[in-house]
């Protein structure tokens, strides 16, 4: 005969919520490890590969830069931090409808350029001009865009690139360059992509690097006397138990 369970024992639910630790997230360093946010989790591995999107905005402060989404994605938790990585970025889409009106053309392109630090990253940039122009002109914009991306990137670093964008130091060079063509109100950079992740450079040390030399150099500034110390304690309380025991 089958034992009913009561009704406490019934009504009794596991609380998952409380098996579970708040994390905090953190920016690359070419963000200066901007906190995020947090988020919980069970276990420290269910963490990475998360995504986090913020706007520069958020990042800096800056109200000139709210158009611009940044993505991050984890790739290290130490402790209750995860640390992120850049995956690109996006311009938001009412920014973008603002800038293209009636009377004008824009021409949409995609380079894949490789920084110096070996990143390949994917641009998507767009140009709009004064007044609507032919498909050969916009055939020559999207070969000036390819031309000067490439040569111009390869010269940077991964993060050089980004504060390029976000500044827009890059597209003001890349309207410049376009202008022999036609005269262009604005160049932006829709989009970025990163496909490949390439060999941070001495001055960006990956966090699992940055780590491991932070807990080396914590071991190796432990005083020894210390140590020595305890272990006379407890060989001197074993001296002390060992005669009780034999009367």
């Amino acid at each position: 005969m089958a034992v009913k369970k009561g009704k406490a024992a019934a009504r009794k639910v596991k609380d998952k919520w409380k098996a579970k630790d708040w994390y905090k997230i953190y920016a690359p360093r070419m963000f200066n490890q901007v906190e995020l946010g947090e988020t919980p989790s069970s276990d420290p591995s269910s963490i990475m590969g998360r995504q986090a999107e913020v706007t520069v905005h958020e990042l800096t402060g800056d109200f000139s830069k709210m158009h611009i989404k940044i993505r991050f994605r984890v790739e290290e938790v130490k402790g209750l931090e995860a640390h992120t990585v850049f995956t690109g970025h996006e311009l938001t889409s009412d920014y973008v409808r603002r800038l293209t009106r009636r009377k004008r053309t824009k021409t949409d392109h995609v380079v894949d350029a490789r920084t110096k630090d070996g990143f390949l990253i994917r641009l998507k940039p767009m140009s709009i001009t004064e007044q609507r122009i032919q498909a050969a002109q916009e055939t020559a914009i999207r070969g000036i865009m390819s031309s000067y991306l490439l040569s111009s990137v390869s010269e940077m670093t991964a993060s050089e690139l980004v504060k390029s964008i976000i500044s827009g130091d890059l597209t003001r060079d890349l309207s410049q360059a376009c202008r022999v063509i036609i005269p262009i109100k604005r160049i932006e950079v829709r989009k970025t992509e990163v496909l490949e992740a390439g060999t941070p450079s001495s001055e960006e040390l990956s966090i699992q690097e940055k780590f491991g030399q932070e807990a080396a150099a914590a071991a190796e500034a432990e005083p020894a006397p210390e140590a020595s110390e305890e272990e006379a304690e407890e060989v001197s309380e074993e001296e002390e138990v060992v005669p009780e025991e034999n009367e």
